[in-house]
């Protein structure tokens, strides 16, 4: 990334987000969504499918 002359700052970013936050160390999953909705949570593809053949996407 250096080589491709991005800024310090950035380079520092990406690293920071590769190596700490998205290492897996924060990753669990909780009954937050169950809690709140009063359902399961659904798969990010089956609420897009469903929410785009809604026809509310359209305008």
């Amino acid at each position: 990334m250096a080589a491709q002359a991005l800024p310090a700052e950035f380079v520092w970013l990406i690293n920071e987000l590769f190596t700490e936050v998205l290492d897996g160390r924060n990753e669990s999953l909780t009954d937050g969504i169950q809690r709140v909705l009063g359902r399961a949570p659904k798969d990010f593809s089956a609420y897009a499918t469903e929410t785009a053949a809604s026809g509310i996407w359209s305008n």
